[in-house]
């Protein structure tokens, strides 16, 4: 018994089925009627022209410029409003960094790079509901046929404007803006692209232009766009006499790529011209802590036939250049095993004579300015004093007890200062004056047009006497260059790459005299290079730990997979790639080289072009 009258016995179910048989007999009924009516005018549905929503005709483009949110180019970036909208059957190719162009009336090209992508409603609505997302999760996602109903647009970051200059296209900053509604067109062309990201035609070769990973293509033949580094006079100094720095974390592929880098360099028609009016084939020295950089001498195993004619076909040096020398610093027992290269190998030695000039050579720790100068004056007063100079002559020299009394005495060298250089300049025993040839007797092998010197340091189990001895070769060069009066006119006649791996190492910042000393030589090799003919090529996992002053003399910086924050920042690149670096692939790299085009991603050769890696 209940309170609710006529609606006591109310079945809902039977209700509802009882309406939805009145709705459909009415929808019926008025079908019915409809079709009465029409066939009283004499019409039906199939006598109706529907609208087609396909424009008649080819498309060209993957969309127009928009107006809808703005319209703006302006000196400052972050002012620049310039958006496009993509076209329904394009969206899926397009790509975050795709290079396209927008045509002025008047010709000039508009040369932009897509720089965001975002999707947006085309009519206002709210789909962030409980039946729009159960309705997409039963139905398995975004169902392509809605795809019109949303906008998808184009954020785009103009670089240039191209124009026609006599037959010969060039490239303008942006200064002015494009019409509504213009055509976006995917830049395909070689030229046009080149031209745009300011590239050179001629020059060494680096590696493909790409975005995202993937090699941008083109209409020509071979469709790939290649990447090089000036290196000639027309246009400025060569890049690599205003120096080269590789930076990547482990197995990102840095050595593989400098390997291909250098082997461009010592390629028989890269000559640079001498002040006596020669034109000569630079001679690179490479310090190589791993071992690997002797493997350029022979030809890779794995190099297939075809993959080699197309490298003769882009104008890319491969194969192992025959002129390599492994020259191995004798040092105390160490013995060097070269069972994976066939290069010639020259034992050397450094002669103590070297540290005459050079007086942090054999300083051993962290010395003071007063104890540097102690240093300095104790050692040239040991060479005044002797006519057969050797690191064992030195250390008895030290140890002559009247010697530090009258220095104290007279005020020349206090005892506590005396005692302290004693120390530090003991044990480079198995450093200076070993059993083979000093350096310095060598340099008419050690430095050759067109040879590749390497100075592996791999079974050298003292780091201390690693340092001095690439300090020592490095050191030498760099004076010598920069010499007015050279001793060996060998390396001042001859353009000169100095390579050096882990450069970290030994161009870190320290507070010690002696680091002082040695970032301040190699600033002065990077700010005179150009005109010497020295270029440094320093390759590194860590370019936060290299000076500050080296790193401002470098124009070319070539990037890799970096996976830590500092060293990502240190490098110094636009924003919209230093996000790309810690998820870049083995091979993928970024460049930087205002002197040489706008910063972009490449892809390096799959393949090592000479030797790499050991069995």
């Amino acid at each position: 018994m209940t309170d609710l009258g006529d609606f006591e016995a109310f079945d809902a179910d039977a209700s509802s089925e009882a309406a939805d048989d009145e709705s459909e007999a009415a929808e019926s009924a008025s079908a019915s009627a409809n079709a009465e009516a029409d066939a009283s005018r004499g019409t039906t549905d199939s006598d109706f022209e529907r609208t087609a929503v396909e424009p008649r005709g080819r498309e060209s483009g993957i969309g127009t410029i928009c107006v809808s949110q703005g319209l703006r180019v302006s000196t400052d970036g972050d002012e620049t409003t310039l958006r496009a909208y993509v076209t329904a059957d394009n969206r899926s190719d397009v790509r975050l960094g795709t290079y396209v162009l927008a045509s002025y009336p008047d010709g000039e090209r508009l040369f932009c790079q897509i720089a965001g992508l975002e999707y947006a409603q085309q009519y206002h609505a709210d789909d962030a509901t409980e039946i729009h997302a159960r309705r997409a999760m039963h139905g398995g996602g975004f169902d392509p046929d809605d795809e019109a109903d949303f906008k998808f647009v184009a954020e785009l970051e103009p670089i240039a404007v191209l124009y026609d200059d006599d037959g010969e296209l060039k490239r303008r900053m942006t200064d002015r803006v494009p019409k509504p509604q213009t055509v976006i067109q995917e830049a395909s062309d070689t030229d046009e692209i080149k031209t745009g990201l300011k590239m050179p035609e001629e020059g060494v070769f680096l590696g493909h232009l790409s975005v995202g990973g993937e090699k941008v293509r083109t209409n020509a033949s071979p469709p790939t766009i290649d990447y090089r580094l000036k290196d000639d006079y027309d246009s400025g100094d060569p890049l690599v006499f205003r120096h080269t720095l590789i930076a990547g974390g482990t197995g990102s592929g840095k050595t593989h790529g400098a390997k291909n880098i250098l082997r461009q360099y010592l390629t028989e028609e890269r000559r640079y011209p001498m002040a006596d009016g020669r034109e000569v084939t630079p001679a690179v020295v490479q310090f190589d802590p791993q071992d690997e950089y002797a493997q350029m001498h022979d030809d890779n195993p794995d190099l297939e036939e075809d993959f080699a004619r197309r490298l003769e076909r882009e104008g890319i040096g491969y194969g192992g250049h025959d002129d390599t020398t492994a020259f191995v610093p004798k040092v105390g027992d160490s013995s060097y095993a070269a069972g994976h290269h066939r290069a010639e190998q020259v034992e050397f030695t450094i002669p103590f004579s070297m540290c005459r000039s050079r007086p942090w050579l054999v300083s051993g720790g962290s010395l003071n300015d007063n104890q540097y100068g102690g240093l300095t004056y104790l050692l040239d007063r040991y060479f005044r004093e002797t006519s057969s100079a050797s690191y064992a002559g030195f250390k008895s020299f030290l140890d002559d007890p009247a010697l530090r009394e009258e220095l104290d005495e007279s005020g020349r060298v206090h005892e506590a200062t005396y005692d302290a250089v004693r120390r530090r300049v003991f044990g480079f025993d198995d450093v200076f004056d070993q059993d083979a040839r000093p350096i310095t007797d060598l340099i008419s092998e050690f430095v050759a047009p067109g040879q590749l010197s390497v100075v592996p340091t791999y079974h050298i189990n003292d780091s201390r006497a690693t340092e001095a001895i690439v300090l020592a070769l490095s050191s030498l060069l760099i004076d010598q260059k920069l010499s007015n009066d050279p001793d060996f006119d060998r390396i001042k006649e001859t353009p000169l790459i100095l390579g050096m791996d882990e450069a970290h190492n030994f161009l870190t910042d320290a507070d010690s005299v002696q680091a002082r000393k040695v970032i301040t030589k190699f600033t002065e090799a990077a700010k005179q290079g150009r005109k010497e003919r020295l270029g440094l090529f320093l390759i590194t996992q860590d370019p936060q730990d290299i000076h500050d002053a080296v790193f401002k003399q470098i124009n070319t910086t070539v990037v890799l997979n970096l996976g830590d924050e500092d060293a990502i920042k240190s490098v110094n690149i636009p924003s919209d790639l230093e996000s790309k670096v810690p998820y870049m692939e083995k091979g993928q790299m970024v460049v930087y080289s205002p002197d040489n085009s706008e910063p972009v991603e490449l892809i390096g050769l799959s393949r090592c072009v000479t030797r790499h890696g050991r069995d």
